[in-house]
């Protein structure tokens, strides 16, 4: 199967899961910006390979017992080479003890390489998470599994930054929101108001994804998730954590801002304040164009 092939299967997927789950509450797509870029390649107008994984949440409703309902996320990325390669898929929930969690997370991948393997596989997945997810709340733990403190510390943490894209960012209490969240939620970076809107966020993925999901809540003309970069830190503690930051905070960052309200930032000094941070290539990514 060549890497075309690969691509046409994953757009074909992502449509069927859009037409069979319509809602945002049930699907959506975390990254755009890797869609398009697999579009484009698919389309024959780019012979460069996508950079960025397909990212996206299917949110799966289960019943147990009681006749009441639990809800499992399952965080979604897609390698190029998907499906000659399984899909990443990490399915969380609070019910979940990390070692539920494990378990669960395990024992999925075990039946996709099992069932799936070189197939589409994401609503198999889902159907899965479905049918046996809850068992794994119910469950009573060996003491042979329980997860130790020591064995807690060697699992990885996953650290993420997130670079999302507004229209517009103008709204005060919004751009309060933006710092006090990141602040609550221990997350760094920045945030450019204006025309174009810019943020960037940072720190581990729990209070990144948290951060969003309040975020995307708001009113906006348009907002969404310009490029995502996860880290995995086995092991990782705050010094590791740290050591990934690029930003020391979250800040608001103004340029010059120019233009009839004052709200046309110089996209020149965003380009050389990112180039000190060591996220150049992110300019290409939101702008289309070569910063300098």
């Amino acid at each position: 199967m060549t890497n075309r092939e690969e691509a046409e299967i994953q757009i074909s997927e992502l449509d069927l899961l859009s037409s069979m789950f319509p809602y945002e509450e049930e699907f959506v797509v975390t990254d755009q910006l890797a869609v398009a870029e697999l579009k484009h390649y698919v389309e024959n107008q780019s012979a460069e390979v996508p950079s960025s994984k397909v990212q996206f949440t299917l949110n799966v409703k289960a019943e147990v017992p009681d006749a009441s309902t639990v809800e499992f996320s399952m965080c979604c990325a897609l390698p190029f080479k998907y499906p000659a390669v399984l899909p990443e898929i990490t399915v969380r929930s609070p019910l979940l003890s990390r070692s539920q969690q494990i378990h669960l997370n395990s024992d999925l991948k075990t039946y996709l390489m099992q069932n799936c393997s070189g197939e589409p596989c994401m609503l198999s997945a889902r159907e899965w998470v479905k049918d046996h997810a809850v068992a794994y709340i119910e469950r009573e733990l060996s003491s042979s599994s329980v997860t130790t403190p020591d064995a807690m510390q060697s699992e990885d943490i996953i650290f993420t930054r997130l670079w999302i894209y507004s229209h517009h960012i103008y709204n005060k209490q919004k751009r309060k929101n933006i710092i006090d969240w990141a602040k609550e939620l221990s997350l760094s970076g920045f945030c450019m108001p204006g025309k174009p809107g810019v943020v960037c966020v940072e720190g581990l993925q729990s209070g990144c994804e948290e951060f969003w999901s309040r975020i995307r809540r708001l009113t906006w003309k348009r907002i969404l998730i310009r490029h995502r970069e996860d880290v995995s830190l086995e092991g990782g503690g705050r010094a590791e954590i740290q050591k990934q930051r690029k930003f020391s905070t979250l800040e608001e960052k103004c340029f010059d801002a120019h233009g009839s309200r004052g709200n046309h930032m110089d996209l020149g000094q965003l380009y050389h304040f990112l180039e000190e941070k060591g996220c150049a290539d992110i300019f290409q990514m939101y702008f289309g164009v070569e910063g300098h």
